[in-house]
């Protein structure tokens, strides 16, 4: 199985149509319907159902779409790295990113950085720990920044300056609005939306048995859209301080968590990781302003 042939399927795909997808790849129809009928050849599978005039994916199709999603990735960034081996002022770095507002720490050290190495070309992408740990893991990403703290048998990693305060967002002119912080006992009985790694970790810690008492009802990644649902009325949102806008015009308020439940952030990467000279530059910029930890 060719990377050629990847990117072809993963072309179909996107377009759901074979005409389409022969046009953008500059091949002709023919060819990409050959070179797509060897590749359900090889794998055994169907991985289209033909409709009169667009395809979709099957269950196999879907599966490795992922798949190859992944491993496009993985060549695209090998490819980038090789490119780089040489060029002292500039390349490629990848990073996957947890929802905090002390990624601005972040952004300011890539911004140093840029203007030291002008030909710094940096790549962002978002998710919880689960979905930036398993690129990080895969290759696809040089470093990784994490609500948790690391594993430090997997990892080496930076702790950021500051930590993210846990609290709750809800309509302005909610009652609880009024109070200066938010305890356990105003949370029962109340439909509560959270990330399902929060939820799981931070606040089970926070409420300890008391957890059970409490309502989830809906888990998101972003805490924007759970603030959409807040609007709504559906809900209140448990997140960190300063994601959502709560400013006097917004219709929202945030309440900190009472006791105070705060939580640190990591940036971080793979034990003996080999960086490329841009990626390994970074790092040792970003080491004078965040706080190294690292385990034999």
């Amino acid at each position: 199985m060719e990377i050629r042939t990847l990117r072809y399927f993963l072309a179909i795909a996107r377009e759901e149509n074979m005409t389409k997808a022969a046009e953008i790849l500059h091949i002709t129809q023919p060819t990409l319907s050959k070179t797509l009928r060897a590749l359900e050849d090889e794998l055994g599978k169907k991985l289209f159902t033909r409709h009169s005039f667009s395809i979709s994916l099957t269950e196999e199709g879907i599966l490795l779409r992922k798949r190859a999603e992944d491993l496009v990735s993985m060549a695209d960034k090998i490819i980038c790295e090789f490119m780089s081996l040489d060029d002292i002022t500039g390349g490629d770095i990848y990073f996957g990113l947890a929802e905090s507002y002390q990624i601005r720490y972040l952004a300011q050290e890539i911004k140093r950085f840029k203007e030291i190495y002008p030909g710094l070309r940096y790549h962002i992408s978002s998710g919880d720990t689960e979905q930036v740990t398993e690129k990080l893991d895969k290759g696809i990403l040089d470093f990784a920044v994490l609500a948790e703290e690391p594993d430090p048998a997997k990892y080496n990693y930076l702790c950021f300056p500051d930590a993210d305060m846990w609290g709750l967002v809800m309509p302005s002119d909610c009652p609880l609005a009024k109070k200066e912080s938010i305890c356990v006992d105003d949370l029962v009985g109340l439909p509560l939306f959270c990330s399902e790694q929060g939820w799981n970790k931070d606040i089970s810690h926070w409420c300890g048995e008391r957890i059970d008492e409490l309502h989830l009802e809906g888990s998101f990644r972003l805490s924007y859209n759970g603030s959409l649902f807040v609007h709504e009325g559906l809900g209140f949102l448990l997140t960190f301080a300063h994601l959502i806008d709560t400013s006097p015009t917004s219709g929202l308020t945030f309440r900190p968590l009472a006791p105070s439940l705060k939580a640190k952030i990591y940036l971080i990467w793979k034990k003996y990781q080999v960086f490329t000279p841009i990626a390994d530059r970074f790092l040792d910029e970003a080491k004078k302003h965040f706080i190294y930890h690292s385990s034999i």
